[in-house]
């Protein structure tokens, strides 16, 4: 335990400066490539963007200056009340009559004006419940019967309600973002590797049993499969970015946007970025979700408890990896997923609760002395 002495009365100022950058620029870059989809669709170019503003930036700001105030105890308080409540909003999602679809995935819960994602909530408490689990194991966790079963276990009761949506793109966040966890609880690299064998194996089902999922790993596979069809976003997206070149075509100059890339404020506005701002804008942006990750990982490094390392070890895979699956897949490192980009993506429900996990990792760094030269 660290003295209190050691305690920072600040957040640390490098998680805050990227955080404000990276959401001043996800505003940006959405009221540049959503022009086109607002004014087409809502018949209002800024139509995206202010919905952005109103129901992600302006709550999920709330929420970030209340909970970075807010001792990260609190959370591990509630970690076992907030993990039932998403397991119920995970499964009223599906009822019909409550929850919504959109192109296939029953994601949504209609809240009158606005809709809310419980996948997105799903990320925050994964972490807060882990993080307490994962505590009270202690070296129970190096066990197969006492540490990996039980694990397995929460794991599969939140992925198999998920893959009943299906979003297959969160799970793999979720699943991943977990392992991380357990991996630095001090699990045993035979479980680890097992997690990974049976992983790959339910995933493979998962692709074979859904044709779009086998479709989209041709065309990850393949080159010119369909251009016009199950080829057609991937394609789009390559010729995004490779028309940016060095330095982009400019800000708001992308011809992408124009109705011929599929979901340039969702899972494809990386490909916009690089289209307007270039390999030096894109790469820019990678940097700082680096960065972001590398002090993240260093306030996990010297947080004052078990619960609170695990939470920002959490906190900062979930930003670093849904960032890289989001970016590889755009640029056809790997299969597209439907993921978003944090921070940067349009999505209120995203936004709000990754700036909610930012608050939570900010509040620990305040018990976190980081001036440690190790």
């Amino acid at each position: 335990m660290k003295s209190k002495k050691t305690q920072k009365k600040k957040a640390d100022p490098v998680i805050l400066g990227i955080t404000f950058i990276l959401l001043i620029f996800g505003l940006i870059m959405l009221a540049s490539a959503g022009v086109v989809l607002s004014e087409t669709r809502f018949g209002d170019a800024y139509y995206l963007f202010k919905r952005q503003l109103l129901f992600g930036v302006i709550p999920g700001l709330a929420l970030f200056f209340i909970f970075q105030k807010v001792n990260y105890r609190f959370w591990k308080k509630v970690s076992v009340l907030l993990f039932f409540v998403t397991i119920i909003l995970l499964f009223l999602v599906l009822m019909p009559g409550i929850g919504s679809s959109y192109k296939g995935a029953s994601s949504w819960i209609d809240l009158g004006p606005i809709s809310f994602q419980p996948t997105e909530m799903a990320k925050f408490t994964m972490i807060i419940y882990l993080a307490a689990w994962l505590e009270s194991r202690g070296r129970k966790i190096k066990s197969f019967k006492e540490g990996l079963l039980p694990f397995l276990a929460i794991l599969c009761a939140v992925s198999a309600l998920i893959i009943s949506q299906p979003d297959l793109g969160t799970l793999g966040a979720i699943v991943i973002i977990s392992v991380m966890m357990l991996f630095a609880s001090g699990a045993p690299i035979k479980h680890l590797a097992g997690l990974f064998a049976g992983g790959v194996s339910i995933i493979l089902l998962l692709i074979k049993l859904e044709p779009y999922r086998m479709d989209r790993l041709k065309v990850f596979l393949g080159t010119g499969i369909d251009p016009q069809g199950i080829g057609y976003q991937i394609n789009q997206a390559l010729m995004a970015v490779g028309s940016g070149g060095l330095f982009g075509l400019g800000l708001g100059y992308s011809r992408q946007k124009f109705n011929y890339l599929p979901e340039p404020v969702g899972d494809s506005i990386f490909a916009i970025i690089a289209e307007e701002l270039g390999f030096i804008g894109a790469g820019l942006l990678l940097l700082l979700f680096i960065a972001f990750a590398l002090r993240g990982f260093r306030i996990a490094r010297f947080a004052p408890d078990q619960f609170s390392r695990m939470v920002a070890i959490g906190i900062s895979s979930w930003i670093i990896f849904q960032a890289l699956i989001n970016i590889m897949a755009i640029i056809k490192l790997i299969p597209l997923t439907g993921i978003t980009l944090p921070l940067i993506s349009y999505g209120s429900s995203s936004l709000v609760f990754t700036l909610l996990g930012i608050a939570v990792l900010l509040n620990i760094s305040k018990h976190t002395d980081l001036s440690v030269k190790k």
